[in-house]
């Protein structure tokens, strides 16, 4: 059955390649430095050592969310809150 489809289609047997694939491809493929460049930039920004105790402060030091930021929740009616 297989050899029948290849026969109608033999384009079929070729896997799909988006627009901004290929664009992405000719891309790299044009301009060989960018992608020396690319790396460049990622170390700048993502690349870094990393220091656990400065992220144990951070982590320490975060104050919990009220669960909802764009207005006080009201209260309920005959509700005192701290009272239980």
């Amino acid at each position: 059955m297989l050899d029948c489809l290849l026969a109608i289609a033999p384009e079929a047997t070729t896997m799909y390649e988006s627009e901004i694939t290929r664009f992405v491809r000719d891309l790299l493929e044009a301009n060989p430095k960018l992608k020396e460049l690319q790396k460049s930039n990622r170390a700048t920004w993502w690349d870094k050592p990393q220091d656990l105790g400065e992220q144990g402060e951070h982590a320490a030091s975060e104050v919990a969310n009220k669960g909802y930021a764009y207005f006080p929740v009201p209260a309920a009616r005959g509700f005192k809150p701290g009272k239980g």
